[in-house]
This record gives C-alpha cells, structure tokens and sequence, in this order.
C-alpha cells in the first residue's frame, strides 16, 4: 500500500464482512464509499427516508473529517435510491449538506442491500492543501 494512502473505518460490520474501507485518501483525493442511514454508533435505522438521508450525511461528514476533509470539499456525489419517487423528498436534506457546495450529481434508482435501506450516497473530494 502506498504511504500516501490511508483507510478509514466508520466500524461498520460491514466493511470487515466485505472487505472495504468507508473511506480511502489517496494524496489530495477522498474516495467515501456507498453511506446508508445506520446510525453506526447504535447500529439502527430508521424506517424513514429523510432520516436516513440525514443520518448518511452525518457518516459521510464523520469519514470526511477523519479524512481531513468536509463537505465544502466534496466534487462528486452519487444518490441511489431504490424508488425514485422518494428522491425528492430528500431534497431539503441535500440542500442543507451540500447546497452551498454544489458538486457534480447524479441519481441512480437501484436495489440496496438491505430492504430497511432507502437511500445511499457516496461522494469523492479534494482536499485543498
């Protein structure tokens, strides 16, 4: 592994399971991997999209940071959803997150994981140094 790359771990049982990191830096560039709406810490999801919206966005923040990042540095960022039609409702979520910052975006309607998941987000940046 380079010495310039570092992973980072949100202790997610997942990750271990599969075999990848919440995150990767790799020089100036943050690479966070797919988020859902589990609240790590206790292990639970609410059944609610906007939640889930909200809490992804606090594990994303919590691996940027560790990363050295934050949002104002995120270029890139991919939503998928497994019903369109509760992407709109995330919106206030996302304009609160990532309003100011504007990043390259696309949705994806797609299967998750799990059936409790309604949303997962991942977003790559670049850290100014």
């Amino acid at each position: 592994m380079s010495p310039s790359r570092k992973l980072i771990s949100s202790g997610s049982p997942f990750e271990a399971r599969i075999g990848y990191s919440r995150a990767v830096v790799q020089g100036d560039m943050v690479f966070v991997s797919g988020c859902t709406g589990y609240d790590y810490k206790t292990g639970l999801i609410s059944p609610n999209v906007v939640d889930q919206a909200e809490q992804t966005f606090q594990n994303i923040a919590a691996a940027l940071a560790e990363a050295g990042a934050g949002m104002q540095d995120v270029v890139r960022v991919r939503y998928i959803l497994p019903d369109r039609k509760d992407f709109e409702s995330t919106w206030p979520v996302l304009q609160k997150w990532l309003g100011n910052v504007r990043p390259a975006a696309t949705m994806i309607q797609a299967g998750l994981m799990e059936e409790v998941m309604k949303i997962e987000v991942e977003v790559t940046a670049k850290i100014d140094r």
